[in-house]
């Protein structure tokens, strides 16, 4: 019952060695991949340095920027190679809290759901710190927006703090997957929604970066307002394991 979580980074130097480092003494044993897109700020070389204090890390340098989503289908495809049983989600800027990752593990061991959601929304309570009134209203509605147009049951469909059960992963076709920004979270989860895999939300605490830069742009957010709309015309079927 060996859990996992990919951490993607581009240009996270000032946040990645005390995450690795927390990670590593979390009372449950993950292991870590982090899936760096050619960072030039040198964030590679300090996941290296970390390999050689734990075993428990793992690096996948992943050639050129190519966007959250490419990263963690890579992850995920490294991931199930391996025979990793449960694989987690989380951003390297500790906007996700470490300690989470022992309930969300909790919820999908114990078999409760194939997808768990660490939701900043659940409840229909705002849990986010730091951020300005204009992003937590952006993200609460992208929700309301996701809900309306998929019909998914989910407070926060945009999350990005989630893991899954190697079974929904290896049912889900990975090359069909289109989006390559947050919109990749949408489709992620509407996948798992279509394909009929229980999915659970938990209440976690969202707080926004103190160090690094935010990867928050235009062009993201075009992808997931007109990408919702295309997902209910898309063709969902499982994958065939040959």
């Amino acid at each position: 019952m060996n859990p996992i979580v990919i951490i993607p980074t581009y240009n996270e130097k000032e946040n990645i060695t005390a995450m690795l480092d927390k990670v590593m003494s979390l009372s449950e044993p993950f292991d870590v991949l982090v899936v760096d897109d050619n960072s030039p700020d040198g964030t590679a070389h300090l996941v290296k340095e970390k390999q050689i204090e734990h075993s428990r890390i793992h690096l996948l340098e992943n050639g050129e920027k190519n966007g959250l989503g490419a990263a963690y289908i890579a992850g995920f495809k490294w991931c199930m190679a391996r025979s990793y049983d449960y694989i987690f989600e989380m951003d390297c800027d500790f906007s996700h809290n470490p300690d989470d990752l022992i309930r969300m593990y909790n919820e999908l061991r114990q078999g409760h759901c194939d997808l768990v959601i660490g939701s900043r929304y659940v409840g229909n309570v705002v849990n986010v710190v730091n951020w300005p009134m204009g992003r937590v209203l952006l993200s609460y509605f992208a929700s309301a927006y996701v809900r309306f147009f998929t019909r998914m049951k989910l407070a926060d469909a945009t999350a990005g703090f989630v893991g899954y059960t190697s079974k929904l992963l290896n049912t889900i076709n990975l090359d069909k997957i289109q989006f390559r920004g947050y919109a990749f979270q949408i489709e992620m989860k509407y996948t798992a929604y279509r394909l009929g895999f229980p999915i659970k939300e938990i209440p976690i605490v969202f707080t926004d970066r103190t160090a690094g830069e935010s990867k928050m742009n235009g062009s993201i957010i075009k992808e997931a307002l007109f990408g919702v709309l295309w997902l209910r015309f898309k063709s969902i079927r499982p994958n065939i394991i040959t």
